[in-house]
């Protein structure tokens, strides 16, 4: 099973998207209200959502990903910052910063970058309205 959270975010819905292995993706990715999207390709840009990112074993994914809630089973090559939650699962590896009032590291992952969990001040989220805010 890709997802195996003790913990689902709370907008859990099941899986409502899949993008294959054998896809490629480049652009920017928006989704709000779909429940769970999980990347199983090659995706090059920006995810931006306020629902729940899975990102598969067999996934590499260069981006920029603002969501609500992130699992992390593959590749990410960019920085990763959550409302809710970031779960590091299996082999997964994250070259880049993680911003999550909660991380989730298992063994045998690999990060590199660095890690800020605390709620953003409200003045930086003020200043920049592409922020999702961290604190509810």
């Amino acid at each position: 099973m890709l997802w195996n959270s003790r913990k689902p975010a709370a907008n859990q819905t099941g899986i409502m998207a899949f993008i294959g292995e054998g896809s490629e993706i480049e652009g920017k990715y928006t989704f709000t209200g779909t429940g769970t999207v999980l990347l199983n390709g090659k995706f090059h840009g920006e995810i931006t959502t306020t629902d729940v990112l899975v990102i598969g074993e067999k996934a590499v994914a260069n981006a920029t990903i603002r969501a609500g809630s992130v699992v992390i089973w593959g590749e990410v090559v960019g920085n990763v910052q959550a409302s809710d939650r970031v779960e590091l699962k299996g082999e997964a590896r994250v070259f880049g910063n993680i911003e999550a009032p909660v991380v989730v590291l298992d063994d045998g992952v690999l990060f590199e970058g660095q890690c800020r969990m605390a709620a953003m001040r409200p003045e930086e989220e003020a200043q920049d309205p592409s922020v999702i805010p961290l604190h509810r």
